[in-house]
């Protein structure tokens, strides 16, 4: 029997209250509700709710790296942040680039019960940079892939980079370029500037970033195709996009909660959770990318949260992985950022955290507004819970979070994915009870 809710008192994302009464997997009533019999009922005063969030830029590491995250622990994780979809990234072993490998990421999704797992197909085969991947393969798969990256790796061959752009637009695809020249950052460890100078730490020029942004634009122009940057992380990089988008290019772009708050000021520490690629940039890269997220510039905000075990961060700055968790963090940290500033309001919050990036990867179901008919994709938040963020806001299966001990504001309360609840009360739902429930509601839909 699928579960039916009634979550009252709650506040829009426009600042309106109202009830909202989910069943059958839709909201079936938003306002003021009388008699909602039967229903379990959520008192929902001083919360918000907005649509479950979508993340474009999620690695679940499975198959091939289940130490650091599965697909089960990675979307418990997102259901614990608020989301109710994720776009898995294809830097698994094997690579995501074949039909049969990003169908099994989907099946596993779809199995655990906790978020629609969308796969992103890798652009080439085995991520090295020298033939196309089967993007139509792929696509025509009941993964029905849009989205391809080879992130982690820059698709550094022009020509390479422009028969991908081709290819794709036979069926409304997107190239997600990680934007990164190699060899301007061979060994490179921390944003090239004074600082890295000053901790005798390899250099990474914002020019590498830059100028394969300015390089891909003018490529997607040229063929008329959609490209999507992946985590842009500096000032200069924003204004090529701009540029770009002025021209009337198709260029989307994300920046990630870490590269919102951040600096490189952090790695004067050499604490390894605050290595990444791109590398944490300056305070005036940080007041840029939130001006571009909140004018437009950049459309999206998505996490790249990237799992390690311990070993793999708990090593020198110089042999440490790149990469954070980032799923259960990120509305805290956008929260932190660019609302309590009033740069961004809860509307454009889901706009950037939900509707936007549905619609750059083709998501049906997803990030549509609290509305009646919409798919109950829902998450709940309290914004003014601060916190001190510890391990117990960590449902994955890493822990490398560069927030932990730092107080954040707000807390996710309760996230909803095809109408049921996956995490109440400030924990995840079991395992078996959701996978039970994801059964139920696919039952009920085919009925």
């Amino acid at each position: 029997m699928t579960e039916r809710t009634l979550i009252t008192g709650a506040t829009l994302p426009t600042g309106e209250r109202a009830d909202v009464l989910v069943e059958r997997g839709l909201i079936a009533e938003v306002g003021r509700i009388a008699d909602a019999s039967g229903a379990t009922t959520i008192d929902a005063d001083g919360l918000i709710v907005l649509p479950g969030l979508v993340d474009l830029h999620t690695h679940l590491r499975e198959p091939g790296y289940e130490q650091s995250e599965t697909v089960l622990t990675g979307t418990q994780a997102a259901a614990a942040g608020g989301f109710t979809a994720v776009f898995a990234m294809a830097n698994t072993f094997p690579v995501a680039d074949t039909a049969g490998v990003v169908e099994q990421e989907a099946s596993l999704g779809r199995a655990a019960g906790y978020a629609t797992v969308q796969p992103i197909g890798a652009v080439t085969a085995g991520l090295r940079g020298e033939r196309l991947a089967e993007l139509g393969a792929m696509a025509r798969s009941r993964a029905n892939v849009r989205v391809f990256s080879d992130d982690g790796f820059c698709v550094s061959d022009p020509l390479l980079m422009r028969r991908a752009l081709e290819y794709v637009k036979a069926f409304d695809g997107v190239i997600a370029q990680h934007a990164q020249e190699p060899r301007l950052t061979e060994g490179a460890q921390m944003n090239e500037g004074a600082r890295s100078g000053e901790l005798g730490l390899a250099g990474w020029p914002a020019v590498a970033e830059e100028s394969i942004i300015a390089r891909d634009v003018l490529l997607a122009e040229h063929v008329g195709s959609r490209l999507h940057v992946c985590h842009v992380s500096t000032a200069g990089s924003v204004e090529v996009i701009r540029w770009a988008k002025a021209r009337g290019i198709d260029v989307t772009a994300e920046v990630t909660p870490h590269h919102l708050l951040l600096t490189e000021d952090l790695v004067t520490s050499y604490d390894p959770r605050f290595k990444v690629n791109p590398p944490l940039r300056r305070a005036e890269d940080v007041e840029a990318l939130r001006a571009a997220l909140a004018d437009g510039t950049i459309d999206i905000v998505a996490t790249d949260h990237a799992p390690h075990p311990i070993e793999a961060k708990e090593s020198e700055w110089e042999a440490a992985a790149n990469g954070m968790v980032g799923l259960e963090s990120a509305l805290a940290v956008v929260h932190a950022a660019v609302v309590e500033s009033g740069l961004l309001d809860w509307s454009d919050v889901a706009r950037v955290m939900s509707a936007t990036p549905a619609c750059i990867g083709r998501l049906a179901g997803h990030g549509r507004p609290v509305a009646v008919g919409s798919p109950a994709e829902l998450m709940l938040y309290d914004p003014a819970a601060a916190s001190e963020f510890d391990l117990d806001r960590l449902a994955g299966r890493s822990v490398n979070s560069p927030y932990l001990g730092r107080t954040l504001p707000g807390r996710v309360v309760a996230t909803f994915h095809r109408g049921y609840a996956t995490f109440e009360d400030g924990a995840v739902r079991p395992a078996d009870e959701v996978a039970r429930l994801a059964a139920e509601e696919v039952e009920a839909i085919r009925g």
